[in-house]
Parts: C-alpha cells; sequence; structure tokens
C-alpha cells in the first residue's frame, strides 16, 4: 500500500506540466474524453509495467548497495523536480501529429503516449521507485498518477 501511495502521488506531480498533459490536452480537444483516457491508461499501463520491471531488477542486483542506491535514487529525484520545474514542451511535430492523426482514437492515443513515454520523466522516476518499493504497488500507483494528472489536461482539452 506504501509503494502505491508513495508512487502515485511522485508520479502525480512529476507529470504537472509535461509535454503528454500538452498532449492529451491536444487529443481531447479531437476525441472524447473517455477514449483519450483508455488510451493514455493503456499506453501507461505497458509502459510502468516495464520500468518497474528494470527497477525491480536493478534494485534486486543491486540489493547488497542498498544505501548506494538511496543516495542515488535521491539524487535521481532532486533531477526529476528540476525537470518538473522546468515544465517540457510539445514541439510543433508532437503537437501536428496530435492534430492530424487518423483512425480509431484509443489507438492513435495509445500509441503516441507509448512513444512519448519511452525515457520520460515519469519512467525514469517509476524506475527509481521500483528500485526499493514493490513494483505492484508502484506499477498501480504510477499508472494512477499519470493518468490522474492527464485526467486534468484532458478536461482542459474537452472544455476547448
Amino acid at each position: 500500500m506504501e509503494a502505491l501511495l508513495i508512487s502515485t502521488a511522485v508520479i502525480f506531480v512529476a507529470e504537472l506540466g509535461d509535454k503528454s498533459q500538452l498532449m492529451a490536452m491536444t487529443f481531447a480537444t479531437r476525441y472524447r474524453a473517455r477514449d483519450v483516457i483508455i488510451g493514455i491508461t493503456v499506453a501507461t499501463a505497458i509502459v510502468h509495467l516495464a520500468s518497474v520491471g528494470i527497477g525491480a531488477a536493478i534494485g534486486e542486483a543491486f540489493g547488497d548497495y542498498q544505501p548506494s542506491i538511496n543516495i542515488a535514487a535521491g539524487i535521481a529525484f532532486l533531477f526529476f523536480a528540476a525537470w518538473t520545474l522546468r515544465g517540457d514542451e510539445l514541439t510543433d511535430e508532437e503537437a501536428d501529429k496530435a492534430r492530424t492523426s487518423q483512425g480509431a482514437a484509443i489507438l492513435a492515443v495509445g500509441v503516441a503516449f507509448f512513444l512519448a513515454e519511452l525515457g520520460d520523466k515519469t519512467m525514469l522516476a517509476t524506475i527509481t521507485l521500483a528500485t526499493h518499493e514493490g513494483w505492484f504497488g508502484t506499477w498501480i500507483g504510477s499508472t494512477i498518477g499519470m493518468v490522474a494528472a492527464d485526467a486534468l489536461a484532458i478536461a482542459a482539452g474537452a472544455l476547448l
């Protein structure tokens, strides 16, 4: 339960101001909010499942070095905090893809989010959390945190 709560809060905050929120808002101006949320949820669940797998493997492999992992995790979270404060921008190319995507909304949103999240700060934060928190709670919590943050952007996009 602790892993779920911590990862939900950390990923929610990390996602604020991220380009994924801008993509969610853009998609919500084009597609139904329900379809955008479903696409984001599926993509996020897949990316974050891979992330917790990587993080759990790192935590297991370097378990004898737990103090070093904790220090590295702390430094990583300071980096993520600075990255969040700096904000993120949706490039013109990414915005065009979101505006002109065709076909099934859930598939278009899911593929776009899957690709956008690879190597993103929320993926890296999830890996970091999974090095010393339970993988299942971290996976569910990070997915909830991301979808909740993007839901705010979806609501704004739907209003637009």
